[in-house]
């Protein structure tokens, strides 16, 4: 059996309609921010959007941050995408932005999604939810405000979880708003828009891929 797992659009596209309808998103917990994390979560998230938006008809805005735990092994030398290991630190390469009047993302009084591709060794997104957290007290502070005043929540989105032992765990609060559409073994995934050869028999070796299991 291949260690690697492939996965395809319309697997994705399935697992998150039965997410949004089996936990009731946009219902028991209605966001109303997307944060995608690049660049797994930006499909995901922007379909996710969709589902949300027929359910209560207005889209949701996505923000985009940056967070690497992965390097490559050997990068380039297969046309298919080479696999990857878990570093040991995150590294943030792009953040909210909070620049200037304009621009500025408020955080205070959100319902936050932070949406990725995968839950491996939870990691970013634990280093995920402790930036944002920073980012919401210092923002409280500036509008005079006690810290959690705001009530803002954070929940996860993952489209698949790795039946592992996670090297770090999200707080409790936050583990209540987690969601993951389905549990896969530990196993390399690989996504399609990791494909750089020919999608139609990518997507019938994610089909043979899970029948197999």
């Amino acid at each position: 059996m291949s260690d690697k797992l492939y996965i395809s659009y319309n697997q994705i596209h399935q697992l998150i309609d039965y997410a949004v309808k089996n936990y009731k998103l946009g219902d028991d917990y209605n966001p109303d921010l997307l944060i995608a994390i690049g660049g797994g979560g930006f499909i995901p998230a922007r379909i996710l959007r969709s589902f949300l938006k027929a359910k209560h008809g207005r889209n949701i805005p996505i923000q985009a941050i940056g967070l690497s735990l992965y390097e490559d092994l050997v990068p380039g030398q297969s046309p298919n995408g080479v696999p990857e290991a878990p570093g040991t630190q995150v590294t943030k390469t792009q953040w909210l932005n909070f620049g200037g009047s304009d621009s500025l993302v408020s955080l205070l009084g959100r319902k936050i999604l932070i949406v990725d591709e995968v839950d491996d060794s939870r990691k970013t997104l634990v280093y995920a939810v402790a930036e944002l957290k920073k980012d919401i007290l210092e923002q409280e502070k500036k509008a005079g405000l006690a810290p959690g005043a705001s009530n803002t929540e954070i929940g996860i989105f993952v489209v698949y979880n790795k039946n592992k032992p996670k090297t770090e765990e999200l707080d409790d609060e936050t583990m209540k708003r987690y969601y993951a559409t389905a549990t896969t073994p530990d196993r390399w995934l690989f996504f399609p828009w990791d494909c750089v050869t020919d999608i139609g028999v990518h997507s019938e070796l994610a089909k043979k891929s899970f029948s197999s299991m």
